[in-house]
């Protein structure tokens, strides 16, 4: 059964905060379909007319660690991002690979996501086969990458509301 986005991936009346800019990490690793996520990504944000970044990193399990070090990089400077969105792609192999590396994103995530100050965003698609991919990159199940985008919106909007 296909899902409706109408409602989920709705960014109106979202107010966000002056200079507003995401960072989009994103992997080399299964670059096809990371490249379709991105492409949802970054049509969200041009929409909404918030600046973004992408940087690139060989896998999902580095992605926590560049997500880190950039905000370390940058968060005294004007260009801080507003949101880190983690976009990767692990598929089930043969191998208990699978296992080790979804775990290790899912909890990089979730340390980065209590460590920062700002909300990084999962839009890492841990699928068992293409099919599950492309189903999840515009096909029946919506596509991860605009809602990964219009979450990132929601919850920057929603931090900047605690400070008024």
């Amino acid at each position: 059964m296909a899902i409706s986005t109408e409602n989920l991936y709705s960014t109106a009346g979202i107010q966000l905060p002056k200079g507003a800019c995401v960072v989009i990490v994103r992997t080399e690793w299964n670059a096809a379909s990371i490249d379709k996520l991105e492409a949802g990504c970054t049509k969200v944000l041009a929409e909404n007319k918030v600046p973004y970044k992408i940087i690139t990193v060989p896998g999902a399990f580095e992605i926590p660690f560049c997500i880190k070090n950039y905000w370390d990089a940058h968060k005294y400077k004007d260009d801080k991002p507003f949101a880190f969105i983690a976009l990767g792609c692990v598929i089930r192999g043969g191998t208990p690979h699978f296992d080790y590396v979804c775990k290790a994103i899912t909890e990089g995530v979730l340390q980065v996501n209590l460590l920062l100050p700002v909300p990084t965003i999962f839009g890492v698609l841990t699928t068992d086969n293409q099919q599950q991919v492309d189903e999840r990159t515009g096909g029946i199940h919506g596509h991860k990458g605009e809602e990964a985008a219009v979450t990132a919106l929601k919850m920057i909007a929603l931090k900047d509301s605690f400070s008024i």
